[in-house]
């Protein structure tokens, strides 16, 4: 009777557990110096060897003959505990046995000393199914057992597991074996069985696996069930998967913006039997390797799959930025997610597929960053002519501004007139009384420093050419953005965050300092806020600002003012 490969290459000591040996070394230390423990949980994720490690160490501590820690396998203990024919070792399933009175029971019997071995052994798998009472009922001689008894849990869910079990169990963490290791053992399983299995496609299942043998050793025992040679091709056309050339150039398709190459080869695929949960893992499998190699190409080189060659790696990369393969992982993902509750699974991958290929149907906050990110990097360091300049797509009005009171034109006093440079008339002998002429000193012309936005049009016009081809459009569009000047504060009201993350960039922020400093004449400090700028104040109805700083000027210097007088 045929027996299943992973069962059949069951490992039947420590040395040929496979990706373990921070635990099967302890183990074997523990037996071979008698320094064991009454209890063990053993955690990690399916197919690691938890089970198999636990039946091992339970024909070790009973075995006549042990081999550095390690059980014989020949002595009348370990082959019927191996065939099942010594009831002093029993393994237990909590799924289906996670009653009290089951736990009762099993206690109630612990207590007899074993007939045939040394040690009664209980392997409880799936601990954490227990019921809160069966746990219960398990604490006191968890706690306290004979010294014939020996209990060992596994669970592949150590967070549902009471911490007061896990405080009386010695816990050891099954981790997820590395896909060599797993290549490894496959390829020398298949050389025994005599299945003609190469180099690529012990490879990709291993990859497949997710760190799990037992899961690698039924992926070969499918693959080799028709026979012949299993290569790479064979493992995905029998699994049903695209395959890693058409994956990589589904992605190049989606790279170029090809809609309809990328339509055409996901019907293609999907005629041929390929699923379209399979084909999107690939692609968000691809995207997350090439999402690594750009935000760590040194440090992240572990945590890549590997089944890509480097030039097509190479290639992929230059044409995606990291932006964007954030917005096509998380797109992926979410539609992975919503496939088990589709109604029609090919429309939404398709829906999915114009989304990666098009940014601009991607209404999310990661499409428009992704598609800003690639407008930066379509125009960085390109000049671009006069009639490709980046503009909004609508001419938008000039802000408008409440124009300051026209200054009285009829009887106009004198001190109200524009103060207009005096020159004193030469005198044939000035009186000592009157001041020198050099003395008299005219009001020094003060920099504009509008409150209300006036000064932002053309400072924006001034930056032109000195602002990324990126963030000017942004900057120069008056519905967008506002820039209002109080004091020595230039505040830059923005209409979203969006923007105002754009434009907040030391390169931005630098330029619109300095010019203005430039036109104000004194260092001007720029803040970015996100809003409607507040409503300009309305200039005063009687003189303007510059006549009223004049004639404030004037009559502080009273000796001017009356020179100014006499000389009228």
């Amino acid at each position: 009777m045929y027996q299943a490969l992973y069962r059949k290459w069951r490992s039947r000591t420590f040395d040929e557990v496979v990706g373990q040996r921070h635990v099967t070394d302890t183990l074997k230390h523990q037996v071979a110096t008698g320094r064991l423990s009454h209890a063990y949980l053993f955690t990690g994720t399916r197919g690691t060897g938890k089970t198999s490690c636990a039946k091992i160490l339970a024909r070790a501590v009973n075995c006549e003959h042990p081999v550095d820690g390690n059980p014989c396998n020949r002595c009348p203990s370990c082959l019927g505990i191996e065939n099942g024919s010594i009831l002093d070792v029993l393994e237990l399933d909590a799924a289906s046995n996670n009653g009290v009175d089951q736990v009762r029971a099993l206690r109630d019997e612990a207590v007899y000393t074993p007939a045939a071995v040394r040690k009664r052994v209980y392997i409880v798998d799936e601990v954490h199914m227990l019921s809160t009472a069966a746990f219960n009922a398990l604490l006191k001689i968890l706690e306290e057992p004979p010294e014939h008894l020996m209990f060992i849990l596994a669970t592949t869910e150590l967070h549902k597991v009471p911490a007061t079990i896990k405080s009386r169990c010695q816990q050891y963490a099954f981790k997820r074996i590395l896909p060599g290791d797993i290549a490894a053992h496959l390829s020398r399983v298949a050389a025994a069985e005599q299945i003609d299995l190469t180099a690529e496609a012990a490879a990709l299942i291993a990859r497949l696996a997710d760190g799990g043998m037992r899961d690698a050793m039924s992926l070969l025992d499918q693959c080799s069930g028709l026979g012949g040679r299993v290569d790479e091709q064979e493992v995905l056309s029998v699994l049903g998967l695209a395959g890693n050339l058409e994956t990589a150039a589904l992605m190049e398709k989606l790279a170029a913006g090809d809609t309809a190459g990328a339509l055409e080869t996901l019907g293609r695929l999907y005629d041929n039997g390929k699923k379209v949960d399979a084909l999107l893992g690939e692609l968000a499998s691809l995207a997350r390797d090439l999402l690594i190699r750009k935000t760590a190409p040194t440090a992240g080189a572990a945590l890549m799959t590997g089944g890509y060659d480097e030039t097509t790696m190479r290639s992929l990369a230059e044409r995606l930025t990291a932006p964007r393969l954030v917005g096509m992982l998380s797109l992926l993902q979410s539609t992975a997610a919503e496939l088990p509750r589709s109604a029609n699974q090919r429309t939404d991958a398709e829906l999915c597929l114009m989304r990666l290929a098009d940014p601009a149907l991607d209404g999310s906050i990661t499409g428009l960053l992704a598609r800003v990110d690639r407008l930066e990097a379509a125009l960085a360091g390109t000049p671009v002519p006069a009639a490709a300049q980046p503009v909004p797509a609508a001419p938008q009005p000039a802000p408008v501004r409440p124009k300051p009171a026209p200054a009285p034109t009829e009887d106009r006093p004198p001190w109200e007139e524009p103060v207009a440079p005096v020159e004193p008339k030469p005198q044939p002998a000035p009186k000592p009384r009157q001041a020198e002429p050099a003395s008299v000193k005219e009001p020094a012309p003060k920099a504009p420093a509008p409150a209300d936005g006036s000064l932002w049009p053309g400072l924006v016009t001034g930056l032109r050419g000195k602002i990324g081809f990126a963030e000017y459009p942004f900057l120069s569009n008056s519905a967008l953005v506002q820039g209002v000047l109080e004091g020595e504060k230039l505040t830059i009201w923005t209409d979203s965050e969006m923007t105002r993350a754009l434009l907040n960039k030391p390169a931005v922020t630098e330029q619109v300092a300095r010019a203005a400093s430039a036109r104000t004449g004194r260092t001007v400090h720029v803040f970015y806020k996100v809003g409607k700028a507040p409503a300009p104040a309305p200039a005063p109805t009687g003189a303007p600002a510059e006549e009223e700083d004049a004639l404030d000027a004037l009559l502080a210097d009273s000796a001017a003012f009356d020179n100014i007088i006499v000389t009228e």
